[in-house]
């Protein structure tokens, strides 16, 4: 069986020549071109194969087109405001957008509106899926990451916030961008920040693995594959590659170049704003705001091809192409609905069909037994509970041991939220 034939995406803030292209990735052909305004960085998204999703440039709506259907708009979702960033689920069920501080996390089959979260307090820049669609991760003007369990935001009681699984706070400059690697919760994330750092953590613990420090501010990152390198994009227009296999990795370092493989792409005069890796791992795209796409051969550190745009490049990606891309007359499976702006709405005309059945996992339960969470919290402490009592027996000195623990993890609980409330308090002050 022959492998995916690969394409690249990408858009620019001119919208001259067209929305958004696509590009064969060795040869450089120009396969397509989707026409009708022009998209805002970081919010171009696939979703489920059959839709191409642009949200415009400085306006509350995102620009719809059938992905084989090149030459014309489809749909337009009207938005509550000006999306910052778009991204939907690899498995096609959710949307989420970044509309001014809050997440809004819509159902595609339905149209309906399903969440909106309001952990962040200044504007949202990325969003992330990881590749298993159970958990995405959230990048601010706040200097936040935040990551979310699927599962957690639509169990949760209407009367209740749903809260992030963890909130890292590591960054003193907003972050801009953010790439998941594989492997679902157990998978790395990378955070870039223009505080010239890039920062790699793992979502099953939460907890920092890295932190690389720059000589200037990070506007883009990503890995390849298998994960052994991590391509970072420079305001200086310098990409960056941090070998993450090195024999001397240490959690807190400064780049520098040697012969492990930290390296220096050199080519671009401007920021570089996007990068992406493709599926064998042997060649890097780049997007800069100096109007230009490049695509790299990782080994030689060579540039193989440019691509000129009219404008600021503010999405480019590579993919394996989704099988009715180039079929002018196949259609989607399922066609999308009117989306709704409102939580909970009931006026016709706003949102899906009428008369549908809309479900909310574990509100049945309410008041009668222990969600599907708790019990999984339950039965996780029933294992290290195992796991302790193997380890260090069952004397009284463990159970002992155990409650001060308890008692730490609760007065640590105590501190990290008084801090957080108190410089919530100053900070929105200050706006």
């Amino acid at each position: 069986m022959s492998a995916p034939m690969e394409v690249v995406v990408c858009s620019d803030s001119a919208g001259q020549l067209w929305n958004c292209a696509v590009f064969e990735l060795h040869s450089g052909t120009n396969l397509l071109s989707y026409r009708g305004g022009n998209t805002s960085a970081r919010s171009l998204a696939i979703l489920n194969g059959e839709h191409l999703l642009g949200a415009q440039l400085g306006k509350n709506y995102i620009n719809v087109w059938e992905i084989q259907r090149k030459d014309q708009l489809q749909q337009k979702i009207v938005c509550p405001g000006i999306v910052t960033c778009l991204t939907g689920s690899p498995n096609g069920l959710y949307l989420l957008a970044g509309i001014a501080e809050s997440i809004y996390l819509w159902e595609v089959s339905t149209g309906s509106l399903l969440a909106v979260l309001n952990r962040h307090y200044q504007d949202l820049t990325c969003l992330r899926f990881t590749d298993d669609s159970s958990h995405f991760i959230s990048g601010g003007k706040d200097n936040l990451a935040l990551v979310w369990s699927i599962c957690s935001v639509l169990q949760a009681d209407p009367s209740q916030t749903p809260e992030p699984r963890h909130v890292w706070a590591r960054h003193s400059l907003p972050i801009t961008d953010i790439h998941c690697g594989l492997m679902g919760p157990q998978a790395r994330v990378a955070t870039a920040s223009l505080d010239q750092t890039v920062k790699l953590w793992e979502i099953s613990s939460g907890e920092i693995l890295l932190s690389v420090l720059f000589d200037v501010g990070i506007l883009s990152v990503t890995f390849d594959p298998c994960e052994y390198s991590m391509f970072c994009g420079g305001s200086d227009g310098n990409i960056f590659q941090v070998a993450l296999c090195g024999t001397n990795l240490q959690r807190d370092k400064s780049f520098q170049t040697d012969r492990e493989g930290n390296q220096v792409f050199k080519g671009h005069r401007n920021l570089v704003t996007c990068l992406s890796v493709s599926m064998d791992g042997t060649l890097l795209l780049s997007g800069s705001h100096d109007e230009t796409v490049k695509l790299w051969d990782i080994q030689s550190k060579q540039c193989v091809r440019t691509v000129n745009h009219k404008g600021s490049v503010t999405n480019a990606f590579i993919m394996p192409a989704p099988a009715n891309m180039f079929q002018p007359d196949s259609r989607p499976t399922v066609g999308l609905p009117r989306f709704t702006r409102h939580l909970n709405t009931s006026e016709p005309g706003e949102g899906g069909e009428t008369g549908g059945v809309s479900l909310r996992l574990g509100l049945h339960l309410q008041g009668t037994e222990d969600s599907y969470l708790e019990k999984a919290g339950r039965l996780h402490a029933l294992m290290c509970a195992a796991t302790d009592k193997s380890v260090f027996g069952n004397g009284e000195n463990t159970k002992v041991r155990v409650a001060e623990l308890e008692d730490e993890v609760k007065k640590l609980k105590k501190i990290n939220k008084d801090l957080y409330e108190f410089s919530t308090q100053i900070l929105t002050k200050q706006h």
